[in-house]
């Protein structure tokens, strides 16, 4: 396969995953209370979002260079 073909289909499926999910979930830990040897963590979870016109630039880029890849290729 075509340098180009193979970078369309990983932005088309980073853009259909982009779309699905809207953003990337994470947990942090953060140290509320240290008194000698006790501590005290709390954990919370952090979004960051992704907008769904990154997905949808993401997909149609991908898609633009499946279709380039396969037309140098014949």
């Amino acid at each position: 396969m075509k340098t180009a073909v193979l970078a369309g289909i990983l932005l088309v499926v980073l853009g259909v995953i982009s779309l699905a999910y809207q953003g990337v979930s994470y947990t942090r830990q953060k140290q509320v209370l240290k008194v000698g040897p006790i501590e005290a963590t709390r954990n919370t979870r952090e979004r960051i979002p992704l907008p769904p016109l990154l997905g949808g630039i993401a997909l149609a880029g991908g898609i633009v260079l499946i279709v380039i890849g396969a037309r140098r290729g014949t």
